[in-house]
């Protein structure tokens, strides 16, 4: 929450400017203050930026919690859009009720437990004749 408004940045940034300008215009040419007054003015637009964001962020711990829910409900329209309020719905029971076996089912008792017995793979070529595409391969 920032107080204040994009033309206090300007402001400051303006100050900034003719200030850097003002103090390096005497030992500089014209150019030099030029640029440099502009590096001032950046600078100081963003310390105006952290300063709005400093004030704000004070401002907003110092007021009290049913003040800000007054001021919530007197003006509607400037709140709209200001606050979140992400709520899951409970659902305790439907999760309850997945878990629990339904009736028409049954446990799946009466399949019985198979385990998996996927193929074995096993080499059924001679050793001497494997050993001589090992080496084949390896001479190119």
């Amino acid at each position: 929450m920032m107080i204040g408004n994009i033309l206090i940045n300007m402001l400051f940034g303006l100050i900034g400017f003719v200030l850097t300008f003002l103090v390096t215009l005497g030992n500089n040419l014209l150019m030099t203050s030029l640029i440099r007054g502009f590096f001032g003015f950046i600078l100081w637009f963003m310390l105006a930026f952290v300063l709005r964001w400093v004030l704000g962020f004070i401002f907003k711990e110092s007021l009290d919690p049913n003040d800000l829910q007054s001021s919530l409900e007197e003006d509607t329209s400037e709140a709209l859009g200001t606050t979140l309020d992400i709520r899951t719905p409970d659902e305790d029971e439907e999760l309850k009720n997945l878990l629990k076996p339904q009736p028409g089912q049954g446990s799946g008792s009466e399949l019985g437990f198979k385990p998996l017995q996927p193929p074995k793979l096993v080499s059924l070529k001679d050793p001497e004749e494997l050993a001589k595409a090992v080496r084949h391969l390896k001479e190119e």
